[in-house]
């Protein structure tokens, strides 16, 4: 695990501090199935779909069988993609619980849902998705939303065109956000992402860019590790400057500020707002280079927090320093297998290191919503959700103890695969 050196002894001092805590801790880790290899942060034992039925998406209609839609309606199903495409919707769509997308099964670039916004709930795995909205959608909608929920898990999925907010999470809890990116949001706010008060939240390894605040506002419970916040407008990231008490773990981040940015890196905090930071660097100049300083107790305590001299979480998180994690969030954040031309323009922007970047009114005036390329599917003759060429490989259930099914043998492999 790559991991910076002062945090390894940091986080292991306190859990030989805190011995009992830490045993249960991990006892009660070792009693659960990962959502898949590689889930981290409090979200990472959602079931998903896990032994449920099996359904294809083998058209890109709004409605019917065989859309989007028809099959997020139900729980208990593992959802995966025999198209590529844009699937453009009207009306928003609500999620079933227990359910596991894995946009990883389609071919090419993959999928984007386009116009208005999609719902979650309990128990969920989504991976390597693209949910954007429209400046069509009400004023007041997100492009995703996951309240009132517990145990779900965002991986390499990208969030864009939100009119109030991007995403929105309220009154959850056990959520993971990993190697997401969260951008572009558009009239009248233009916000990266509201948390309203949900408890355990884990983000990591995510890109915020081109919002212009919220990035995100965090009246939560919540870890904040080796994200990169480029090109925020009037604020990065936003405390929960309310009466009640929220907890923000701040930890290696990157803020870099772009052609948008002004000098709040951070801010709207409030004394209730109790913050334990670390390792966390701002790089202000736009000179195309990643060269940013420390950032040091004044930064925050002249944003009005209450510092914490110990993190509040114990994370479970493969924890890099700053400049390790920008890198890594270049190379994979949002839906990464095969970056669209939209996710394209964006880290491009974010590699130009101050130079280009910008907060749009309108998806329009990014560029809109580009069709992807066609490309033919896998053949699956048994309908089992993997595809004949590699039925053979994924043959037994729950091999060597490892406590997936087949097919999520073959869906947790799928990356490499590809």
């Amino acid at each position: 695990m790559r991991t910076t050196t002062p945090l390894i002894k940091y986080y292991k001092a306190l859990r030989n501090a805190f011995a009992i805590t830490a045993l249960g801790f991990a006892t009660k880790a070792n009693a659960q199935q990962l959502a898949f290899p590689g889930a981290e942060g409090f979200g990472r034992f959602a079931t998903g779909g896990r032994g449920g039925e099996v359904y294809h998406v083998t058209n890109l209609n709004d409605t019917g069988y065989g859309s989007f839609r028809d099959a997020v309606s139900k729980p208990n199903r593992t959802i995966v993609f025999d198209v590529t495409g844009v699937i453009k919707i009207v009306d928003k769509i609500k999620a079933a619980p227990k359910i596991t997308i894995a946009g990883q099964t389609a071919p090419g670039q993959g999928i984007v849902v386009y116009g208005n916004g999609v719902s979650f709930a309990d128990s969920s795995i989504i991976r390597y998705m693209r949910f954007r909205g429209s400046i069509n959608m009400p004023r007041g909608a997100c492009t995703v939303v996951a309240d009132d929920c517990k145990d779900v898990i965002f991986d390499h999925v990208s969030i864009a065109w939100g009119r109030w907010d991007n995403l929105h999470i309220k009154n959850s809890n056990n959520i993971t956000l990993q190697y997401c990116l969260i951008g572009e949001s558009i009239d009248p706010q233009r916000f990266g992402a509201l948390f309203e008060n949900p408890t355990n939240v884990t983000v990591h390894h995510s890109l915020w860019i081109d919002n212009s605040s919220r990035n995100p506002k965090a009246k939560a419970g919540i870890e904040y590790i080796n994200n990169v916040i480029y090109n925020w407008g009037t604020n990065g990231f936003v405390g929960g400057h309310s009466g009640a008490d929220h907890t923000q773990d701040i930890v290696n981040n990157y803020f870099i500020a772009g052609p948008n940015s002004g000098k709040a890196y951070m801010g709207m905090f409030s004394a209730t707002d109790k913050v334990f930071h670390k390792g966390n660097y701002v790089d202000m100049n736009k000179d195309g280079k990643l060269n940013g300083r420390l950032l040091v107790d004044s930064d925050f305590v002249q944003k009005g927090v209450t510092l914490l001299k110990a993190p509040t979480y114990m994370p479970v998180v493969s924890i890099d320093n700053a400049a390790d994690a920008y890198k890594k969030v270049v190379e994979s954040a949002g839906a990464s297998l095969q970056r669209d031309a939209v996710d394209a323009r964006i880290i491009g922007y974010l590699k130009s290191l101050g130079k280009a970047g910008q907060i749009f009114k309108t998806e329009a005036d990014a560029g809109g919503q580009p069709e992807l390329p066609v490309v033919e599917k896998l053949v699956d003759s048994n309908n089992d959700g993997i595809p004949d060429k590699w039925d053979a490989k994924f043959q037994a259930n729950n091999a060597n103890g490892e406590g997936y099914t087949r097919l999520e043998k073959y869906l947790n492999a799928i990356i490499k695969l590809k």
